[in-house]
């Protein structure tokens, strides 16, 4: 019988990108995710069968022991950006990664990959990048032998950072930014997945592997890049962080005065604190290098999704080529 690979969020923007790679590998795939019925997407990345959604909370015990049952590996996707509800940083994101790997050493699985974040400091001001630093440090003390993965800001056809930002400019000629200086070296979700899957097939050594593309870049530069591919003209303006201050503060307000009925998917204060630092591999890490991977460039991919943000969409090219044509 094929192997099983648990993947905790694996109906996720990066999980999903790591299922189909174990299922082209020949492994029976188990996604557990909260809502089943909103994960279905992953089904087709297989034969009939082969990957399978299922309900999990990482918040229980019991639910995250029972979908990891007869797994021969677990990888652990899930984080939150912003906290609603119970899903809080240290619940989700130190706790739950405890919790999967405590598990995951009793239940004898064979290989962990856990999915961090570059930045992860337990001495950090910003709830995310502690709660990140917390579970590392929980994985590591339940499964020695677990591969940590920190990526930077990730981009790929589902991303929430050039989607976002592409989206945006539709809204008038003027682009806000809010920390335009600080430095990022974003990374194809894909050349992520490539990475987990070889921790999941024991190819490569155990650790902590710091995953950044070939480029370093300013977020100013980035987008400037983005405008570039969506061929739209946009007067980008890098505001002070005080103004983003009164920002995510506006917007933490509405979300808490509306228990969470309305989400703050603009700006949050402890987003606010990771934006004054830079998102990039630190100096004599491990990285793609260690694994055998050759990171894709933004060029190669932004393109390939964006095109729906250019002026006249899919029509675009075919204006242009029109431009060529000689009467």
């Amino acid at each position: 019988m094929s192997k099983l690979v648990t993947i905790y969020g694996g109906s996720g923007f990066v999980g999903r990108y790591i299922a189909r790679r174990m299922a082209k590998e020949g492994w029976r795939v188990r996604v557990a995710v909260r809502r089943p019925n909103e994960a279905m997407h992953v089904k087709p990345y297989g034969v009939v069968g082969q990957v399978e959604p299922v309900f999990c909370n990482i918040r229980d015990d019991a639910s995250v022991r029972l979908v990891m049952k007869g797994a021969d590996a677990v990888v652990n996707c899930v984080g939150i950006l912003n906290e609603l509800g119970r899903n809080k940083f240290d619940a989700v994101q130190h706790e739950g990664a405890e919790r999967i790997a405590r598990i995951a050493a009793e239940e004898g699985v064979e290989a962990l990959v856990h999915l961090s974040a570059i930045g992860a400091d337990k001495e950090s001001d910003s709830d995310y990048s502690k709660s990140k630093a917390l579970g590392e440090e929980g994985v590591l003390q339940y499964f020695p032998n677990a591969m940590i993965l920190r990526p930077s800001v990730i981009f790929g056809q589902e991303d929430q950072f050039f989607n976002r930002f592409a989206a945006m400019t539709r809204f008038g000629p003027v682009l806000p930014l809010i920390g335009g200086n600080t430095k990022f070296q974003p990374v194809y979700v894909d050349d992520v997945a490539q990475a987990a899957v070889k921790g999941v097939l024991g190819e490569v050594e155990p650790g902590v592997y710091e995953l950044g593309g070939p480029d370093v870049n300013t977020l100013h530069a980035l987008i400037d890049q983005m405008l570039g591919v969506i061929h739209r003209r946009r007067l980008v303006i890098n505001k002070p962080f005080f103004v983003g201050t009164i920002i995510a503060t506006v917007f933490d307000a509405i979300q808490g005065v509306t228990l969470g009925l309305i989400s703050n998917g603009i700006l949050t204060r402890d987003q606010l604190k990771n934006l004054r630092r830079d998102n990039v591999v630190s100096e004599g890490s491990k990285g793609f290098s260690d694994l055998g991977i050759q990171p894709t460039a933004l060029e190669a991919v932004l393109p390939d999704y964006l095109w729906r943000f250019r002026p006249s969409g899919q029509y675009e090219a075919i204006k242009e080529s029109a431009k060529n044509l000689r009467t």
